[in-house]
């Protein structure tokens, strides 16, 4: 079952934590290239020093980031294509970092995405993840929660161990644990 637009208005740390163990579907012709949800970071406003918002650029970002939750978020750094998840309280700021997958379904054409053979390098990272999947800017404000969009997420109920630490590459952080992971 896809999820819906309540699950991701709520506070952005427990849903980073939540999306753990999901699964991410991307239509691709007539295939499904399926991935779990196995590491996030959580991003807020203003308040946040690693976040986007606290700089206030790039615009389009802050706008989506304070917008309508269950969208999707893509943005470049460091040539790579990042993809996010609107998700936040009712007239807060938020938006969770998908950092890696497992992937699922759609191997061989994920692999051949990324012009490797090695299946434990392919998704374990965000911009890893993105050039698998063939997520690019055109994907930025996709409605996740939209049955028919080629892009969302499905539950999947898993008991899973979620370990933290702070978040990656990150220089200015709060002070608390933000990056949520599970063992692949």
């Amino acid at each position: 079952m896809i999820l819906n637009r309540a699950f991701y208005e709520r506070d952005t740390e427990i849903v980073a934590k939540e999306l753990l163990g999901k699964i991410i579907v991307r239509v691709y012709g007539k295939f499904l290239l399926k991935g779990k949800i196995v590491e996030t970071e959580a991003y807020y406003g203003k308040e946040d020093p690693a976040s986007r918002v606290y700089y206030g650029k790039p615009k389009y970002v802050v706008e989506l980031m304070k917008g309508e939750v269950g969208r999707a978020l893509v943005y470049n750094v460091h040539n790579n294509w990042l993809l996010n998840v609107v998700a936040h309280e009712k007239n807060k700021v938020g938006a969770v970092l998908i950092r890696s997958i497992k992937p699922i379904a759609g191997i061989k054409i994920m692999m051949k995405n990324r012009k490797i053979e090695n299946i434990s390098n392919l998704t374990n990272g965000p911009g890893k993840l993105t050039k698998a999947f063939l997520i690019d800017k055109s994907f930025n404000n996709i409605d996740l929660t939209n049955e028919e969009s080629i892009l969302k997420i499905i539950d999947n109920k898993e008991k899973l161990e979620i370990k933290s630490s702070k978040r990656i590459g990150v220089s200015k952080d709060l002070d608390r644990n933000l990056r949520f992971f599970i063992q692949k």
